[in-house]
């Protein structure tokens, strides 16, 4: 849905125009898994499903709240009544957002929100920072608070650990915010320094797939906050402030001082991921895109065999395509569920995405979604007409 319709809903809903509309993408995670809460390297890009908001200053501290993808009215909300945790639908995400500025000294008073999204909830495209972020830029913009993305980013995160109860990393956030059409984002984590990575596919005649296996999954149920606790684990027993200060050819001296093998697992994971993350970064800089498959393949080996966040639905998409003469592929997003990426010469586009589908019906499996992921632009103000 695009900012006319959005624009019309808000009128239909609330009786006047907004006082503009806003755009966020969701994002897929080229490279750097479970990474970002440890301090380390991602490497994100914006795609170019989006979550697109009208939005209104109020001054009286109500916020009204309406998606045009759920049914029903719009919800009503006092500012001074948004306590953390104390809402479990989608409206969290927006509310936290409202909440973490009024919480830092923004003066905020109210707004009306109407929002569309066609970016894929729980496909592990990033859904949530997308309404997050799409808010927070338009709060901003509409009260004059002069932040910067990065910042945005930093209290889109606090919404969400905070207020929602998800305790997800940065990265999300920072690429709905920060991203740039045609390039990927090479994100530190520890002090979000950003490299945007020119990302072409399509001149070098490659695509890059994403396969949505309509697996839902929740970040906030738990196995998430397990692994995140067991990476501080291993940090706390190698005297370490996060992961990210393991170097990588000290892995093994570090592996052999912990007693625990799933702290264990983990910590081989995070270090090898960083590794891959600034192995895909030079590979692209050096113009030698077509390398970077065989490293994504890696990524999700380690996903699946060491931190243990794959399912039968992503290992059947990786293991199918590659087979099938993908170049490369592998999870991406938190896991359990959700989506894939899979790199492919443009010729080999229609067969490889017919063998994952052949794969799901052969195996009983509910048909997956898979489109093409080409590198977007990130948050901004719309024009109506756009």
């Amino acid at each position: 849905m695009g900012a006319v319709e959005v624009r019309d809903g808000f009128v239909a809903l609330y009786g006047a125009a907004p006082d503009g509309i806003w755009s966020a993408p969701g994002r897929v995670n080229l490279i750097g898994e479970h990474t970002d809460y440890n301090d380390g390297f991602v490497m994100p890009f914006a795609l170019p499903h989006t979550a697109v908001a009208a939005v209104s200053r109020r001054t009286d501290g109500v916020l009204r709240l309406h998606s045009a993808d759920i049914s029903g009215d719009a919800v009503e909300l006092r500012l001074d009544e948004l306590r953390p945790e104390s809402d479990k639908e989608w409206t969290a995400y927006v509310a936290g957002v409202v909440w973490a500025l009024r919480e830092a000294g923004h003066p905020v008073t109210g707004a009306d929100i109407h929002l569309a999204s066609t970016v894929p909830s729980g496909g592990g495209l990033s859904s949530s920072a997308a309404l997050e972020v799409v808010v927070a830029l338009a709060l901003n913009d509409l009260y004059e608070l002069g932040l910067e993305r990065w910042q945005l980013a930093r209290l889109c995160q606090r919404a969400e650990n905070v207020y929602v109860g998800a305790p997800t990393g940065i990265m999300d956030q920072t690429a709905s915010a920060c991203c740039e059409d045609g390039h990927a984002l090479f994100l530190d984590t520890r002090d979000l320094a950003q490299k945007q990575i020119p990302f072409d596919l399509a001149a070098e005649g490659m695509r890059l797939l994403v396969v949505d296996t309509r697996v839902k999954h929740a970040h906030n149920e738990g196995e998430y906050g397990k692994r995140r606790a067991g990476c501080e684990q291993g940090a706390a027993q190698l005297g370490v402030d996060a992961l990210r200060d393991i170097p990588h050819d000290g892995l093994d001296e570090a592996l052999a001082r912990l007693d625990d093998e799933e702290v264990r697992r983990l910590v081989r994971h995070v270090v090898t991921e960083n590794r891959r993350v600034e192995r895909v970064v030079a590979l692209l800089e050096a113009g030698d895109t077509r390398a970077i498959g065989p490293v994504l393949s890696e990524g999700h080996a380690s996903l699946r065999d060491d931190f243990q966040v794959s399912c039968r639905e992503l290992d059947l998409v990786v293991d199918t395509a590659v087979a099938a003469g993908a170049l490369g592929a592998r999870m991406t997003g938190g896991g359990f569920g959700g989506s894939a990426i899979v790199l492919v010469e443009a010729a080999d586009v229609a067969a490889i995405g017919k063998a994952v589908e052949e794969a799901f019906a052969a195996a009983g499996l509910t048909a997956p979604r898979v489109f093409e992921a080409v590198p977007s632009p990130g948050a901004r103000r719309l024009d109506p007409a756009v």
